[in-house]
């Protein structure tokens, strides 16, 4: 059985808008614009916890007993500024957003637009308050993993420091009474001498 197709002839499909965005959503998820309220969950305080946790692990396992242990403390404290910093960029999107539905609550004038768009305010400032309370959640937990992830590291460095300067110490103060022995036994046969 023979057929007529003739490949030569048939046009190149192209892909409809269509399949162009779901592919675009299966690739990369869906992802609002600024101007529109994000549908995502916040994530669990329990995987949040989990996740500074492992954080500070990482650094830890990474750099103890390493020659970059002694700045273990400052890297350790700079994740807990990390969320320090994210808190005061949404508490100044807060402060813009509340002036924003305070003028918008000045401008009512019973219309369907101005309506709609306090209540969008209102929704984004939910959004920032949820943000900036997930936010405090994780700078707390990383605050208390610095205080049991640091204060070990930072014992056993002070720990070398202070077992460097006693043994120096008693190098020292080796020579040093073996100076005094020298010195002794030096100092008779030269004053029976003299």
């Amino acid at each position: 059985m023979t057929t007529d197709h003739d490949d030569d002839f048939e046009p190149h499909h192209t892909s409809s808008p269509t399949d162009q965005v779901l592919h675009e959503l299966q690739l990369y998820g869906y992802r609002p614009f600024n101007d529109e309220p994000d549908p995502r969950p916040l994530p669990e305080a329990n995987i949040l916890v989990g996740s500074i946790s492992d954080i500070f692990d990482a650094l830890v396992v990474a750099l103890a007993d390493t020659r970059l242990e002694p700045d273990l403390e400052d890297l350790l404290w700079s994740t807990v500024n990390v969320f320090h910093r994210a808190i005061e960029r949404i508490e100044r999107e807060l402060d813009d957003n509340e002036l924003a539905q305070q003028r918008s609550q000045r401008e009512q004038d019973g219309s369907e637009v101005k309506s709609v768009e306090l209540e969008r305010l209102t929704a984004e400032g939910q959004t920032l308050i949820e943000r900036r309370n997930a936010f405090e959640l994780m700078r707390d937990q990383a605050a208390d993993q610095f205080g049991t992830a640091a204060a070990p590291a930072v014992l056993a460095y002070l720990f070398h420091r202070i077992e460097t300067a006693w043994t120096a110490a008693q190098r020292c103060s080796s020579s040093t009474k073996a100076g005094w022995r020298s010195m002794t036994r030096i100092s008779p046969a030269s004053s029976a001498s003299g």
